[in-house]
C-alpha cells in the first residue's frame, strides 16, 4: 500500500484519560508549554473528544524569566557568515562543509542546547583558523583593508589589534586583551618570514578566529536589577539582534548602536529590529524559519511510480521548494497584510510551465516561476501546495496519516503519543473501497487506534483527500466521489470542513495555529525551546497575530523587545 497506518499516534507523551475518554497528550510540540522545555499542552473540553492544544499555566503568572545559555556556540552558517562580514569578503568560505555535522535532532538548526564543541569540531575550527589567516596575508587587497600601513611594526600590529579585534569578539577589548594579543603578534614577529609583520597578524588572526568569544556569543553581564533581571549590556544586545536576523556578526550601525546606548530601551531595540528586518538579509531568516518549520527539505525526497504519475519528473522536486519558499517571501516582505493567516489561506502561488498544470492554471507560462492566482475554492495558503502534499503522499496513492500528523504536530502543535511498537501492516483493500474507507477501518473511531486516528489525524488528513499524491485536484477515488468532511475539535469548539481551502481558512484563524507558530518563531528566535516562563509571552503575541493586530514581520520584532530578549535570568553557580 505504500502507506504507514499506526493504532498509536507519533510524537509526544502517553495519552490521558478523561472521562472516559483519551486526550491529545501534552508535550508533542510547542503550542503551550508544560515545564522543563516541553513544547505542547492539550487541553480536553467538555465533549467526549480531545482538542488540540493551547492551555497555558492555568492562569498562573510566572514572573521570572527563563534560564538561557550565556554561550551559545555559533551555528555553522552562523561561523560562515561572520568569517565572511568580519573580512570583508564578497562570499563565504564554504569551509564550514567540511566540519562535522551538528547532533541536530528534531527542533531547529540554530538550538544553542545542542550546539556543542566537540574535540572533532575543535580540530576542524582550528584548521580553518590556519587556512584563512594564510589567505588572508597572502592577499594584499585584504591586507590593505584590515592592516595599517603606516607605522614600525608595533604600531602595525596594534592598529590591527584595536581595529579587528572588537569586530572579531563583538565589543571593545580590554587594555589587558590588547596586550596580550600584541604578545602573540610579536611572537609572530619573531618567525621572520619575508614579511615579519604579516607573520605576525598571521598569528594573532589565527587567535582571533579559534577565542570562545568569536566562536560563542558570550553574555558578560552579571549585575541584577531590584527584579533580580541581568539587563544585557549593548553590545550582547547587538549580538543578540544580529545572530537572530541575520545570522552574522552586528553591522557598523548596530555596534554604533551599541556604544552610544541604542540599544539600552525598547525603543531602540525596536528601532533596529525594524531596520534590520528590512535589509536584505533579513530574508534569509525568515526563509531559514520556515524551511525548517514547514519542512521544506522533504521536498527532495518526492518520488513518484512512472506508471501512475509519468507526468512526474525530479525536477519538480526543486520547483515545488522553490514555489513554497517565493510564495513565504511574498507574503511575509510584499503582501500588505503579511500575516499568518495569509500565509496559511491566501489563494496563489508561483507557477510556471511545469507547476501550472497540476494546479490546473490557466494562462503563458514559462520555465520562471511566477505569481498566480488559484482557484480560491481548491487552493488556501501552503497547505494546499504541491509541496507538501507530495511529499506527504507515497509514490503511488495519498497519505492521510502523514499529511494529518504534519498538520497535528507542525500547524497545531497537537501533543500525540507515539506508536506502539511493531505496527502491523494495513490490511488490503476490500473491493470498491476507498483509501479513506480502508483507513477509518483500520484506525478510526471504534478501533485501537480511536483516540488519536479517529479524533486527531484523520479527520486532518481527509481533509486533504482531493488531492492526489502529485498535488491535483481530484473527485473521485475508487469509483466514488472523495469524500473530504470532516470536524475538528478546536479550542473555539468543533468545527466542521469540507476540503482543504475550507480547512486551511478554519486552520488560519484558530487559536492553536497563531500559538504554535508564535512558539515556533520564538524557539527559532531565541535558539532555545520554549520555557514555561515564555507562556504569558506567547499567548499575547498569538492572540494579537490571531485578531490580525501583527504581521509576521512585527510578531519577530515583538519577540526582540521581550524581557527575555533583553534580560537573562540568574545561574545560580
Amino acid at each position: 500500500m505504500g502507506l504507514i497506518l499506526t493504532a498509536g499516534c507519533y510524537t509526544g507523551a502517553p495519552a490521558q484519560e478523561t472521562d472516559g475518554e483519551p486526550t491529545a497528550g501534552t508535550d508533542g510540540g510547542p503550542g503551550g508549554v508544560t515545564e522543563g522545555g516541553s513544547n505542547s499542552d492539550t487541553t480536553p473540553t467538555s465533549g467526549d473528544e480531545p482538542t488540540a492544544g493551547t492551555s497555558d499555566t492555568g492562569g498562573t503568572e510566572i514572573p521570572e524569566l527563563p534560564e538561557s545559555s550565556r554561550v551559545p556556540r555559533l551555528s555553522h552558517r552562523q561561523w560562515e557568515n561572520s568569517i565572511r562580514d568580519l573580512l570583508l569578503l564578497e562570499q563565504t568560505t564554504g569551509k564550514s562543509a567540511l566540519f562535522i555535522g551538528d547532533p541536530i535532532s528534531g527542533g531547529y538548526d540554530n538550538n544553542s542546547e545542542k550546539l556543542v564543541v566537540s574535540a572533532t569540531l575543535w580540530t576542524d575550527y582550528q584548521r580553518a583558523a590556519e587556512e584563512i589567516a594564510e589567505q588572508v596575508i597572502a592577499d594584499p587587497e585584504l591586507v590593505a583593508l584590515l592592516v595599517p600601513a603606516d607605522g614600525d611594526s608595533d604600531a602595525r600590529g596594534r592598529g590591527f589589534i584595536e581595529s579587528f579585534g572588537p569586530r572579531a569578539y563583538r565589543r571593545p577589548l580590554t587594555p589587558e586583551e590588547i596586550d596580550r594579543h600584541m604578545q602573540v603578534f610579536q611572537e609572530g614577529v619573531a618567525l621572520g618570514g619575508s614579511d615579519p609583520v604579516l607573520e605576525g597578524v598571521r598569528v594573532v588572526l589565527q587567535t582571533f578566529l579559534q577565542s570562545p568569544y568569536f566562536l560563542y556569543r558570550v553574555e558578560t553581564s552579571d549585575v541584577a536589577d531590584d527584579d533580580g533581571h541581568i539587563q544585557l549590556n549593548g553590545y550582547e544586545v547587538a549580538s543578540k539582534l544580529s545572530y537572530m536576523l541575520w545570522d552574522t556578526m552586528p553591522d557598523e550601525e548596530l555596534f554604533e548602536a551599541a556604544k552610544t546606548g541604542g540599544l539600552d530601551t525598547v525603543a531602540g531595540v525596536e528601532a533596529q529590529a525594524a531596520r534590520m528586518l528590512d535589509h536584505q538579509r533579513a530574508h534569509d531568516m525568515v526563509a531559514s524559519f520556515h524551511y525548517q518549520t514547514l519542512k521544506v527539505d522533504s521536498y527532495s525526497k518526492i518520488t513518484k511510480s512512472a506508471d501512475k504519475f509519468p507526468e512526474f519528473a525530479e525536477s519538480m522536486r526543486d520547483m515545488m521548494r522553490a514555489e513554497t519558499m517565493m510564495f513565504v517571501d511574498d507574503v511575509v516582505f510584499e503582501h500588505e497584510v503579511g500575516d499568518l493567516a495569509t500565509l496559511l489561506s491566501a489563494p496563489y502561488s508561483f507557477v510556471n510551465a511545469t507547476l501550472a498544470p497540476l494546479y490546473g492554471a490557466q494562462g503563458q507560462f514559462t520555465d520562471q516561476l511566477v505569481k498566480t492566482d488559484l482557484d480560491p475554492s481548491q487552493r488556501a495558503g501552503v497547505l494546499t501546495q504541491l509541496g507538501y502534499l507530495a511529499a506527504n503522499a507515497s509514490s503511488t496513492q495519498n497519505d492521510p496519516i502523514h499529511r494529518g500528523v504534519f498538520l497535528n504536530l507542525q500547524i497545531l502543535c497537537t501533543g500525540l503519543p507515539p506508536p506502539p511498537n511493531n505496527v502491523p501492516p494495513p490490511p488490503p483493500a476490500m473491493e470498491g473501497e476507498s483509501l479513506r474507507e480502508l483507513i477509518d477501518r483500520h484506525t478510526g473511531i471504534g478501533t485501537c487506534g480511536e483516540a488519536c486516528h479517529g479524533y486527531l489525524i484523520n479527520p486532518l488528513g481527509f481533509a486533504m483527500e482531493q488531492y492526489d499524491p502529485l498535488g491535483r485536484w481530484q473527485t473521485m477515488d475508487a469509483g466514488k466521489p472523495v469524500d473530504a468532511t470532516g470536524d475538528f475539535n478546536f479550542v473555539q469548539g468543533k468545527q466542521s470542513f469540507n476540503g482543504g481551502a475550507e480547512l486551511a481558512k478554519i486552520i488560519a484563524s484558530s487559536d492553536e495555529a497563531h500559538r504554535c507558530y508564535v512558539s515556533h518563531l520564538l524557539e527559532y528566535g531565541y535558539a532555545r525551546v520554549p520555557k514555561l516562563q515564555d507562556n504569558a509571552e506567547i499567548k499575547r503575541l498569538a492572540e494579537g497575530s490571531r485578531d490580525g493586530l501583527y504581521s509576521i514581520k512585527e510578531l519577530i520584532v515583538e519577540l526582540t523587545t521581550s524581557d527575555a530578549f533583553r534580560f537573562r535570568a540568574p545561574v545560580e553557580e
